[in-house]
């Protein structure tokens, strides 16, 4: 695994997209940063983080995406690899709220962030941003925000997790072919708030009552409305409110 380490960068997922462009690139190379000063977010939000307190990280996927259909994949194998990496160092409750935060207790630990490119040959090239909130203990006003060392007690060696993590999104990619039906499994049944009635709220600022019943293959939100019908979110078209 290649490892670049950066003491502050405006985006790793920005300078590591930059690096793949220019560069054969070793597949799965990482580039983390102590401070990142724009970090990006779902849909245009920012990712904000203590310097030198959490993990953010970008790593590099080739050879995985064949076409748009199969994009949501990725968001699904690094769902589980981050999520499996916690658990394995006993940070409980963990879930995954669509399409891809990792919560514990309902607080949000992690953000992913991955962005594709279509090279002139057909090839899809991903970048896959992982915003980790490690040693961090002040969230000031953001209340559905924790960390691993609040939740656990602790503190992190975020190098060790960064290779952690790297070495289960490469288990999940080796065995995708084979065993993908168990994974896109495994995140379903990871679902926040999977079968429960809960509140959402669509682009038009309508709040209303649904119960998540799964997402489909290319990554949009199915829910069940009370008029029994089941409609298909984008991931900028509804917000889950808890």
């Amino acid at each position: 695994m290649k490892l670049i380490k950066l003491d502050a960068i405006d985006s790793t997922n920005d300078f590591l997209k930059s690096l793949a462009s220019q560069d054969e690139l070793e597949n799965f190379t990482v580039v983390t940063a102590e401070n990142q000063t724009k970090g990006k977010g779902q849909v245009g939000g920012v990712w904000k983080s203590e310097a030198g307190k959490n993990l953010t990280m970008s790593v590099l996927v080739k050879d995985f995406l064949f076409s748009n259909e199969e994009v949501f994949n990725l968001s699904v194998a690094v769902s589980l690899a981050v999520s499996e990496s916690l658990k394995s160092l006993n940070i409980p409750d963990i879930c995954i709220k669509w399409p891809n935060d990792i919560l514990s207790y309902n607080k949000k630990l992690v953000g992913i962030l991955i962005e594709n490119t279509i090279k002139s040959d057909g090839r899809i090239v991903s970048v896959a941003g992982i915003g980790i909130n490690v040693n961090q203990t002040d969230f000031g006003e953001l209340p559905n925000a924790s960390s691993l060392a609040v939740i656990a007690g602790k503190t992190f060696d975020k190098e060790e997790l960064t290779i952690l993590i790297v070495e289960k999104l490469k288990e999940k990619i080796a065995l995708w072919k084979t065993e993908s039906q168990i994974f896109w499994d495994d995140y379903f049944n990871s679902l926040f708030k999977k079968g429960i009635p809960t509140a959402f709220r669509d682009n038009d600022n309508n709040d209303f009552m649904g119960i998540i019943q799964g997402v489909s293959k290319v990554g949009k939100l199915q829910v069940l409305l009370e008029d029994d019908s089941v409609a298909e979110f984008e991931i900028k078209e509804v917000k889950m409110l808890y």
